[in-house]
């Protein structure tokens, strides 16, 4: 399954599904019954072709789960899933960062769809407006259900938020272990990858640093 997600992030479930219908199945379309039901079949195609017994106990329904699982794991390409991120007048005239540090996320690698997983540490310095501190876990995880590069999830985290608040300066860090370094290739158990993004004010040392202070404080 090719990544077809990069440079259009409002791309419908439905374009992660190959264009030739799977027999039986009914046209891809709106129907998330009928997505569910071509998913399951690609997956079916996929065990047979691995030589394995569908009449197995273990095996039977294992297409169907899959299929609930990839529309679960990838519901931030659903049309309309993009959260309602409500702002605030900054009527306090704070200045300083706003931090929400360790959000657990979980998201699929667009190279070989097995998980990577970790936290995000998210900030930012207000301008005019704030938001929401459960706004940062629904704004990662939007941008975390689709199949993700750590790189690009990163960077749209931080992009949401300048687009949104358009704040003196925002910055995210992101940890994660990658089973596709962990259980394949390298195979490198416990490995982690590091990511940030930074805007505005986090460019200058003084801010950044403070952010760095922030984080490493349990």
């Amino acid at each position: 399954m090719t990544d077809r997600t990069q440079g259009n992030e409002s791309t419908s479930i439905t374009a992660l599904i190959d264009e030739e219908p799977v027999a039986g199945a009914p046209p891809v379309g709106a129907s998330e019954d009928g997505i569910r039901t071509r998913i399951a079949g690609h997956v079916r195609g996929i065990l047979t072709e691995l030589g394995l017994d569908l009449a197995d106990p273990n095996l039977s329904r294992t297409d169907e789960r899959v299929a609930e699982m990839y529309l679960e794991m990838f519901h931030g390409l659903r049309e309309g899933a993009e959260p309602s991120v409500t702002t605030f007048p900054n009527d306090e005239n704070y200045t300083n960062m706003v931090m929400e540090k360790d959000i657990p996320f979980y998201s699929m690698c667009s190279h070989h769809l097995v998980p990577f997983y970790g936290h995000a540490h998210i900030a930012y310095i207000p301008s005019d407006t704030i938001i929401g501190l459960s706004k940062f876990a629904r704004i990662l995880e939007f941008y975390a259900k689709r199949p993700q590069l750590q790189e690009r999830l990163t960077e749209q985290v931080a992009n949401c938020l300048v687009e949104r608040l358009q704040p003196r300066g925002a910055m995210v860090v992101i940890e994660a272990r990658h089973l596709c370094v962990e259980m394949r290739g390298v195979k490198k158990p416990g490995a982690l990858t590091v990511t940030s993004a930074l805007r505005g004010t986090f460019h200058e040392r003084p801010v950044r640093e403070e952010f760095l202070d922030l984080l490493r404080r349990r």
